[in-house]
């Protein structure tokens, strides 16, 4: 169980296919969560069938970023966000976020290897390109290393690392 507090930003992140959404979508209940998947839904209905997804993927993630601030600077209670996240530069830009509108940053941070996250992609039915897992890959084993040696990302309040197994049984609450 992850208590929240009445201001927190949580960033659920982690390799993509690594469970995110699998434990948003049982855990979360009533929080509200912010997914870029959302917004390419949105996209891709107003959108022609025809036009491929990396033509817009990133005006998905202007608009995914945009709302993050949005909702973080105007919104009472926590804030969950869904995002990978396995830039650095992600994650400092998401603890500024927090930090500009008086939000605690907390980072649940799944650790899956990329076989684990090659078969969650697979189970969903949406893989990431090659070559842009690898980079994910690649960032994400440079993060549990860090992690594992006990280095805290610099300016997150708290840093929670769940497998797939701790993931399963996960419940955010508001407390």
């Amino acid at each position: 169980m992850i208590e929240l507090g009445r201001r927190d930003l949580l960033v659920v992140a982690g390799m993509p296919g690594a469970g995110k959404t699998t434990m948003l979508r049982r855990a979360a209940g009533a929080l509200p969560v912010l997914d870029s998947d959302q917004v390419r839904v949105r996209l891709a209905d107003l959108l022609p069938a025809a036009v491929p997804y990396r033509w817009y993927r990133p005006l998905v993630h202007l608009c995914h970023r945009t709302r993050i601030v949005a909702r973080a600077a105007g919104r009472r209670g926590p804030l969950v966000v869904h995002e990978p996240a396995t830039r650095a530069s992600t994650r400092r830009w998401l603890v500024a976020v927090a930090a500009v509108t008086g939000r605690p940053a907390r980072l649940l941070w799944l650790d899956v290897t990329a076989e684990e996250a090659l078969a969650g992609q697979h189970s969903r039915g949406r893989l990431v390109r090659a070559r842009s897992f690898a980079r994910h890959a690649a960032r994400a084993a440079r993060m549990r290393d860090a992690l594992a040696a006990g280095a805290q990302p610099p300016g997150w309040h708290s840093v929670h690392v769940l497998g797939r197994p701790a993931a399963r049984r996960a419940v955010l609450v508001f407390g």
